[in-house]
């Protein structure tokens, strides 16, 4: 059998099976979650009334069935694109217009992004103007939701074809070694982006001001003074503009560094519980998990180009997912999105791996927290943001080490109270 052939089977048969368990786990999880609907867990009997308990499973189910079937829906659009024989199309169809070339390769980038994004708007509009409607966080108007979708689009186009363009020239005039010098690059950008998103990029979208409350800064500023941690400043983001979710992070690096309240949280916390929800940040610096998780992104990106600037010169990669290389010129934007599509049916089956490793570097923040600001306030703040988001209290086993990149409320709970 023909090398494209096989490869034909191992693509077909490991889309299969990850489509097969995602059903199974997400089966699994709707079913969990509806079970105990009627009854508080009993370690959560005090804190968390039963219609915020109903809301938060309603609120799981509702989003679990949506992605039952977005996850069909993106299994029918994978095949299209490959097996069916829709990049080979649409490659057929831009060769003839614009002829081989940079410009043609180009379009292909832009064209797939503009018809993905397009086959994607239904679930993302059910999403926000649906589901989080209903359960009452959806705070967007339409108007809103296309005004950043056009500064989305400016922002994309701005900062994606500079770099599209970068990469298909370095994968057409760097030679054989082109792969390691796309990815210095790409990795260069990712670095300035850390740099720029929150000083340049985030405050097109959201308006950020500096924390105003004096008490709270100097409680702030002292933790962080404690912990042996600099930023930049302390501000509050009108998220509330958006959503009624809650949250906080740190953004930035380097000098750049910044602290960042929704403005959601700081309505719902008290200065303690604010306190605990900060140090929990701050443990994630104190354990160096942001570098670990730079230092991931870096090899595991060195590992992907590598193997792209291998299988971008097999024949068989291309005739095997459904399209024919172009033999009188290059072929380098059908390699990028082959590639981009083929990588998450196979790397799905590591997810539960860098789930643990994620769920493991929150139990460290957590400890961190509780050392400097004691476990009521932590616990008063993760039962709050729990409820406030709607996180159901009793999730599938087996679909949290799967998917929960932090542990569910009952482990991070127990945890503590060992």
């Amino acid at each position: 059998m023909r090398l494209s052939a096989l490869w034909t089977l191992l693509f077909a048969a490991a889309l299969l099976a990850g489509l097969a368990v995602k059903f199974w786990l997400a089966t699994r999880q709707v079913r969990n979650v509806a079970r105990h609907r009627a009854e508080v867990p009993a370690p959560f009997a005090g804190t968390v009334s039963l219609a915020a308990h109903q809301k938060a499973a309603d609120y799981t189910v509702a989003k679990a069935r949506v992605g039952l079937l977005e996850t069909a829906f993106g299994a029918v659009v994978l095949l299209g694109w490959t097996l069916l024989g829709g990049l080979h199309a649409l490659n057929q169809a831009l060769l003839a217009w614009l002829g081989p070339g940079m410009a043609q390769q180009l379009a292909m980038l832009v064209c797939f992004a503009v018809i993905s994004g397009l086959l994607d708007l239904p679930f993302t509009l059910y999403q926000t103007f649906v589901i989080e409607e209903r359960f009452g966080f959806n705070k967007m108007t339409l108007r809103l939701w296309l005004v950043d979708a056009a500064k989305g689009l400016v922002l994309g186009a701005l900062i994606g074809l500079p770099i599209a363009w970068l990469m298909l020239w370095l994968m057409g005039a760097a030679g054989s070694f082109w792969w390691l010098w796309a990815w210095g690059v790409w990795m260069a950008f990712n670095l300035l982006l850390l740099v720029l998103y929150p000083t340049v990029i985030a405050p097109l979208f959201n308006k950020f001001r500096p924390l105003e409350d004096e008490t709270l800064k100097a409680r702030v500023t002292a933790l962080m003074q404690r912990c042996g941690f600099a930023a930049k400043g302390l501000f509050v983001m009108d998220g509330s503009k958006r959503s009624a979710h809650a949250n906080a992070y740190f953004t930035g690096f380097g000098a750049a560094k910044r602290v960042v309240f929704f403005d959601t949280l700081l309505n719902k916390l008290s200065p303690g519980e604010v306190d605990a929800v900060l140090a929990h940040e701050l443990g994630h610096f104190k354990h160096r998990h942001v570098v670990k998780r730079i230092v991931g992104l870096f090899a595991a990106s060195l590992v992907g180009f590598a193997l792209l600037g291998f299988l971008a010169t097999q024949p068989w990669f291309y005739l095997g997912l459904g399209v024919a290389p172009n033999l009188r010129g290059p072929n380098d934007a059908l390699a990028l999105l082959l590639f981009l599509l083929v990588v998450p049916v196979f790397s799905f089956f590591i997810a539960p791996l860098m789930a643990q490793l994620s769920r493991r570097h929150e139990f460290q923040a957590d400890a961190f927290a509780v050392a400097q600001t004691g476990r009521d306030d932590l616990r008063g703040a993760l039962l709050k943001l729990y409820e406030d988001n709607a996180s159901t209290l009793t999730p599938d086993p087996l679909f949290v080490k799967f998917y929960y990149s932090h542990p569910p409320a009952s482990e991070r709970l127990a945890r503590m109270a060992g």
